[in-house]
């Protein structure tokens, strides 16, 4: 036999080793079932305010940035319990802001009231899955009733923390998990959690962990489903959550229905003083060919607003672009019109108009509060050619209150998004 130098040799066994690895984990999935994409958002934001009520008194916020979202997936590695890992890199570039124009919600401000040049963030979370069970460790989006994914400006939210979700049994999904700091959409480093309560924040105080648990379970050939969940900002709240949802094919048509409810009271030290709330919403829709017609009536008890994580959205129904309609006592109607033009031969064509009207609103002035907000949305997917799935969207709202200041709002959106493979 031929002698072989034993470096040669080594490099031989170990390139051997690395070629098999590398193989084994292509054909589990590690490299294979890998994703990265890229999306480069666009976003002009211009909020006029008109008979300003409160101590700011700024008249608009204006800013202009450009965003790039970077999201890798991989698949996982062989064995009974596979491993995987997920990365997350954010950049958001400032295009146009001035101090007198910032707290838009797209760019971070400085001690100098002036927008930086750019901000960005990258993180990871460690993954490993057994079964249909899946756990996460480290850099997190999740989408939950009780902490929902508020993905509305320049850049995403994320969190960091552990969650874990399970699919053993069909239709039913749990999910738990611990949060212990949030990176906000218009910031790069992470802070502790922090409350609104009626779309007031509550900056003061922060709950060093956000905990959560649910359920939900479809069945009725997933026509149907029911959830429950249970969440706690530590020493600020803790919040129940139940929610009934329905789809119903009749003939050409497809009717929808959603009621949930929220009960959230103070936790712990109570941080931020009382916290009750009650909320119960509800959405109602109609589906035949490209329109959806859908009404939503919402409605708040107890002796506080809604009370959700600074600066989430939540999932009520009658939630908008600019107003809540979550104040203390509020009672909200909602009317809104969908329609999808490719059942015209438009594909990638669509339009959304809503109006909300809130009254019974408990004012500290001792006068019933009354708003109002009507939105509209146009947006396009270009189909083909050498833009293909660029994405328009033209967003405006006008909103007119007797307790809050009135506000003129006007948003372009435009996004592309790369798949890298």
């Amino acid at each position: 036999m031929k002698n072989i130098p034993t470096n040669a040799l080594t490099l031989t066994i170990g390139y051997g080793i690395l070629t098999a690895s590398t193989s084994a984990l292509a054909a589990e999935g590690f490299i294979n079932g890998s994703t990265a994409t890229l999306q480069a958002r666009n976003y002009y934001f211009n909020r006029d305010f008109a008979d300003i009520v409160g101590a700011n008194k700024q008249s608009k916020a204006e800013e202009w940035g450009q965003g790039f979202i970077l999201n890798f997936k991989s698949g996982y590695t062989p064995g009974t319990v596979g491993f995987g890992v997920d990365a997350i890199g954010l950049l958001g570039l400032k295009l146009d802001s001035s101090p007198d124009r910032t707290n838009s919600g797209l760019l971070p401000v400085q001690a100098d009231g002036r927008a930086p040049d750019n901000y960005s963030r990258a993180g990871i979370a460690l993954k490993a899955k057994l079964s249909n069970t899946e756990l996460k460790i480290g850099e997190l989006q999740p989408n939950l009733p009780v902490l929902t994914f508020s993905d509305i400006r320049l850049l995403p939210p994320t969190y960091q923390g552990v969650s874990l979700v399970a699919n053993e049994i069909d239709g039913l999904t749990l999910q738990a998990g611990q949060l212990n700091s949030i990176s906000q959409r218009n910031e790069s480093g992470d802070e502790k959690f922090q409350a609104v309560v009626g779309s007031v924040p509550k900056l003061k105080a922060s709950g060093d962990h956000f905990n959560y648990a649910g359920a939900d379970y479809a069945f009725n050939n997933k026509r149907t489903s029911v959830g429950v969940w249970y969440a706690q900002l530590e020493d600020i709240y803790n919040q129940r959550y139940f929610s009934f949802q329905h789809k119903e094919p009749l003939g050409d048509w497809t009717l929808g229905s959603l009621i949930g409810y929220y009960d959230s009271r103070a936790d712990g030290k109570q941080l931020i003083g009382e916290v009750d709330n009650q909320a119960l919403h509800t959405r109602l829709s109609a589906k035949f060919g490209g329109h959806t017609f859908s009404i939503g009536y919402q409605a708040m008890f107890g002796d506080q607003g809604f009370t959700r994580v600074f600066a989430n959205s939540s999932p009520l129904s009658n939630e908008s672009y600019t107003y809540f309609f979550d104040s203390v006592d509020e009672r909200s109607r909602q009317a809104r019109y969908d329609y999808d033009f490719a059942a015209l031969g438009v594909p990638g064509l669509t339009t959304m108009v809503r109006y909300t009207k809130g009254d019974n609103v408990t004012t500290t002035g001792n006068f019933e509060g009354r708003e109002w907000e009507r939105d509209l949305d146009i947006g396009y997917v270009i189909q083909s050619g050498p833009l293909k799935n660029l994405g328009m969207i033209s967003r405006n709202t006008a909103v007119r209150s007797n307790y809050r200041s009135d506000v003129n709002e006007q948003r372009f959106i435009l996004t592309y998004t790369l798949a890298l493979f």
